[in-house]
């Protein structure tokens, strides 16, 4: 007979379309110290993707964007399957990961400018080829949201402040932004576990 921790890891990996039998060695950790803290995960997971602002293919694009931009092979794999079990195309998946390249690098370069703080960096132009934000295959609104979530993660201040100031002029609701966030927080702490 399993334990509620043993269940509870099963449902995970479940949820996650992962096999049962799969083995990661912080989830194995979690699982045979009967920790708590697995309920939670899987709860917050399961909470942040069914938000009301989203739908399941957008949750799980910005789920996907977000576990490429955490680097986890295992996450990415899992949840483009899901977006394209909820109605996203190829391109649509190539742009979410496309995304978490792009704002990686542009969240380096601003937060660098942010942090030193000098004229003569301001100045320099990026030199950084951004065609992908100008007509994006997921649409506008949903390609800034997508930045907006990866540049939280990243914490790129003048990022967010820019990102969230465009979203907002295209229509979207702080409740949609929020929802966003929640998801992008909570992969990178699944991101933690199962990898």
């Amino acid at each position: 007979m399993l334990t509620a921790t043993q269940e509870t890891k099963t449902d995970l990996l479940r949820d996650l379309g992962l096999p049962e039998e799969s083995n990661y060695q912080a989830l194995e950790k979690l699982t045979e110290t009967e920790s708590r803290y697995l309920r939670d995960l899987r709860v917050n997971l399961k909470s942040a993707l069914s938000g009301e602002t989203l739908t399941l293919k957008e949750a799980y694009l910005l789920a996907l964007s977000a576990a490429a931009n955490e680097e986890n092979d295992v996450l990415s794999k899992a949840f483009e399957e899901k977006a394209i079990e909820n109605g996203a195309d190829q391109g649509e998946v190539a742009e979410a990961i496309a995304c978490a390249s792009l704002l990686a690098t542009n969240n380096i370069l601003y937060r660098f400018r942010h942090y030193a703080n000098k004229d003569v960096y301001e100045q320099q132009p990026a030199r950084v080829k951004m065609n992908i934000m100008m007509k994006p295959v997921l649409g506008k609104e949903f390609f800034e949201l997508m930045s907006l979530a990866i540049s939280a993660i990243n914490g790129c201040e003048r990022c967010i402040t820019s990102h969230e100031a465009s979203i907002m002029q295209l229509g979207t609701t702080e409740p949609r932004i929020f929802d966003a966030i929640r998801i992008a927080a909570v992969v990178v702490g699944v991101s933690k576990i199962v990898r």
